[in-house]
């Protein structure tokens, strides 16, 4: 019998004796006069106290240690069914995932409207079908405080005089808030469609002359400012993109603004437009004009999560904090473009135009040929526009469906998950292309248990709910399980869009990567230009740094657990390849995706195969296979990417990358602090990261040789050899699995303090991008270089404590 064999047959004993329910809880004893067997009471106390400390020794020594030694199966013994192979388990993952099953999942998601907090019956429905696959499943609530939309308006009014010289208004154009219903696409002309309103939108009703401030950026408010552009009073109209939306609002509230209104520029769809010639969807593969992009407005790069319960989860009678600097205060709207054009066209030769300003401002100007000028304004005297949104603020319940497959190591744990909420009807691509995948990913494990599969890690299974209005579900449910995560959780895949298109895009911590590139060469391509093709080989092999916008967030940002997330997204770049994403929209329906998102829903399998695979890499290796040589040489080089901002700032030059990224935030005041000594300082940084690299590089070895050594055959006979791997893997593995959580400050960030992990958080001025030590850029880009000190100094010890914990 193999070492591995062995170990999980006595484990299997050994948890079967443990946890047998027919073990009586209380047992009768009868109580009776001790009689005297021994005349020598001290020899006999002697002796039975050291025979039972010797066999507790042997227990703890030796027993436990095999019994629980990781080990990569070859072959698997049960002491109830067969087991199953790693290589079978791997082929059960690559073969079980079908398109027709995903297709079932996706038509079920997306046939009707589920908000975050609605549509309970979908949420018994995943749970019941994961306990169909032989995965116990629970409900998780949380109270938590969010809107829903009651009703809006947006009308633009004229000043007309009437035969009595009375100035009088008369509404001039009328937007219809709607977004087409077509016969082709069913779910576009449910009655219960969800009408187009902002998560976390103020309420209110303005009315006021209105100025349009490109794509909201902090800068593009600044150039108006700057071109004496009145912007108090007023509603700012702005186009969707380069920054989170929430940004939008809160920086037009910020500088006195009144109401904010959103569109989507076709101009950003790339070369799949009207005006490129292409047909619009459903006869085609660009926007549809009435297309409107819905979405949260909170400040989510301050906090996600439930605004009220900042840090700790949102349960019954948890105390409230007010929602002042979380949420807007003035009320916002998205429109589609066919709504914004007679708004834009009204301020044509109204104030400068785009060409007046900089290259930023004449990017992606989509609706040219449609006559608009992209003037400022504002808007004359006689026209101004009226904003309603009506908003309905409630606490109340959301629930995450959650999944486990016990694993016969209890302190490691691996946790996948996708949110199961989306804005509309539909959410085809965005969320449900990845709860398709996730429940082929579960329905595959739970093959695997009905052959006798036991994971080494216990699995965990999460559909979030409230994802789309700020995180919130994921957020409370990593705050109220902190404690345990903290202790087991080794990492935490996610995907939230599956498939879109066909190019494959991935963000991860870099103890991940090999992972991923591991995984991507096991899974064939379904758009091959040679045949055998894997996604790895039609993949550019760029990886992201982790940002915001997900789930992984409270895992990543705010835990310290190494995180991934990964899915297929369209190049609008390319006519052939392309089609327009209808992002947050009814357009985002079961009939796109099977039209022109995912066809045949072979995108959808490949994501479900590759995330089987992940998964089960990192539940199955005896050594957790997380590379912590990879993260230094990342670290080492986020490090130079800092300084060349300080060798910047040094020489008064930006490249066109940090020219592009200073649009999003403040003008820096005056300089405080020395430039010189920060420089300086960077060697501090680079020599820390230098000893981190030496001693990760000897930490991977070790690991390799121990893993190596874990798929050998170790006869019985030694079993000292057997208990020495056992401590020197989990030692390892250890070492592996809090090696993020060294780069945890307790402090936070500053100005966000829920935001705990040096190296990653999003951008405070962008929103979802992943910025690289973001304590540190953004002391810079603040010019206050002697906070930059500080956050030098806070960067070196969490690298001296990398590297210690490695040691």
């Amino acid at each position: 019998m193999s070492w591995e064999a062995f170990t999980h047959s006595i484990m299997g004993r050994i948890i079967t004796e443990k946890m047998d329910e027919r073990t009586p809880l209380i047992t009768t004893v009868r109580i009776a006069p001790p009689r005297q067997r021994y005349t020598h009471n001290i020899v006999r106390r002697f002796c039975t106290v050291a025979l039972g400390s010797s066999l507790i020794a042997l227990v703890v020594v030796f027993l436990l240690p095999v019994a629980f030694l990781p080990h990569h199966r070859h072959r698997r013994p049960h002491a109830h069914d067969s087991a199953i192979t790693y290589s079978e388990l791997q082929t059960i993952l690559l073969e079980t995932p079908k398109e027709e099953k995903a297709q079932e999942w996706s038509k079920y998601y997306t046939a009707g409207p589920h908000l975050a907090g609605k549509n309970y019956s979908q949420v018994l429905w995943t749970q019941e079908r994961w306990e169909e696959f032989g995965i116990k499943a629970d409900i998780i609530a949380y109270d938590v405080y969010i809107n829903y939309p009651l009703g809006h308006r947006l009308a633009l009014y004229e000043k007309k005089k009437t035969k009595g010289e009375v100035d009088s208004w008369k509404v001039k154009f009328e937007a219809s808030l709607e977004e087409d219903v077509l016969e082709e696409d069913p779910t576009t002309g449910l009655d219960n469609r969800i009408p187009t309103f902002h998560g976390y939108s103020a309420s209110g009703n303005v009315t006021a002359p209105y100025v349009y401030v490109n794509y909201g950026t902090y800068q593009d408010f600044e150039d108006l400012i700057n071109a004496n552009i009145s912007l108090a009073g007023k509603i700012a109209i702005a186009k969707y993109g380069g920054i989170f939306r929430g940004l939008k609002v809160k920086r037009a509230q910020d500088l006195g603004m009144i109401g904010c209104v959103i569109f989507t520029d076709p101009g950003d769809d790339g070369v799949v437009t009207d005006a490129d010639g292409v047909d619009l969807y459903p006869d085609g593969p660009g926007r549809n004009p009435s297309s409107v992009q819905r979405g949260s407005t909170q400040f989510l790069s301050v906090a996600p999560g439930d605004p009220t319960t900042p840090g700790y989860p949102s349960k019954p009678g948890v105390p409230r904090a007010p929602v002042d600097g979380a949420i807007p205060s003035i009320p916002s709207i998205p429109i589609s473009y066919v709504d914004a054009i007679p708004i834009l066209k009204a301020l044509n030769g109204h104030g400068p135009s785009a060409k007046d300003f900089n290259k930023f401002w004449q990017k992606n100007l989509g609706l040219g040929y449609k006559g608009v000028k992209y003037n400022v304004g504002p808007s004359p005297d006689d026209l101004v526009l009226n904003l309603v949104n009506e908003q309905e603020y409630v606490t109340t319940p959301l629930w995450n469906v959650i999944g486990v497959i016990n694993g016969t190591l209890p302190d490691e744990v691996i946790v996948i998950g996708n949110h199961r909420d989306a804005w509309i009807a539909g959410g085809a691509g965005d969320p449900n292309s990845g709860s398709a995948a996730l429940n082929e990913v579960i329905r595959s494990f739970g093959v695997a248990l009905a052959q006798g599969w036991k994971p080494l890690r216990t699995i965990v299974f999460a559909s979030w709910d409230g994802e789309e209005y700020g995180l919130i579900g994921s957020t409370e449910w990593v705050e109220e399980y902190l404690p345990w995560l903290n202790h087991a959780n080794v990492a935490y895949v996610n995907v939230d869009v599956a498939t879109t298109g066909q190019v494959f895009g991935a963000s991860a911590s870099p103890l991940l990567n090999k992972v991923l590139y591991e995984v991507t060469s096991l899974v064939q391509s379904p758009n091959q230009t040679v045949k055998g093709q894997t996604v790895a080989d039609v993949w550019s092999g760029k990886i992201s740094t982790m940002g915001s916008g997900s789930d992984f967030t409270a895992f990543q940002d705010y835990a310290g657990i190494p995180s991934v997330d990964f899915g297929f997204s369209a190049n609008v770049n390319d006519k052939k390849a392309g089609a327009v994403y209808h992002y947050h929209s009814n357009y985002d329906s079961y009939h796109w995706m099977n039209t022109y998102g995912d066809p045949g829903f072979h995108y959808h399998i490949a994501i479900a195969k590759m995330w089987g695979l992940f998964t089960a890499r990192l539940a199955e290796a005896p050594v957790i296979p997380l590379n912590v040589t990879d993260y230094a040489i990342a670290l080492d080089g986020y490090i130079s990417q800092v300084e060349s901002k300080v060798d910047s700032a040094i020489i008064g030059v930006q490249s066109e990358d940090e020219e592009m990224e200073a649009r999003a935030r403040p003008t820096p005041a005056s300089p405080k602090g020395d430039l010189s000594d920060l420089k300086l300082s960077f060697k501090k940084l680079h020599k820390a990261a230098l000893k981190l690299k030496e001693v990760a590089q000897a930490h991977d070895s070790w690991a390799a040789e121990l893993s190596e050594e874990a798929g050998e055959n170790i006869p019985w006979w030694k079993w000292y050899s057997k208990i020495k791997l056992y401590y020197q893997i989990r030692r390892a593995n250890d070492k592996y699995k809090y090696l993020e959580r060294q780069f945890l400050y307790d402090e936070g960030l500053d100005g966000r303090p829920w935001f705990k992990h040096v190296v990653y958080a999003p951008g405070l001025w962008t929103g979802y991008a992943g910025a690289v030590f973001p304590g540190l850029v953004e002391a810079i880009d603040d010019k206050d270089y002697g906070n930059a000190e500080k956050w030098v100094g806070i960067i070196e010890g969490t690298l001296w404590k990398a590297y210690g914990s490695l040691k």
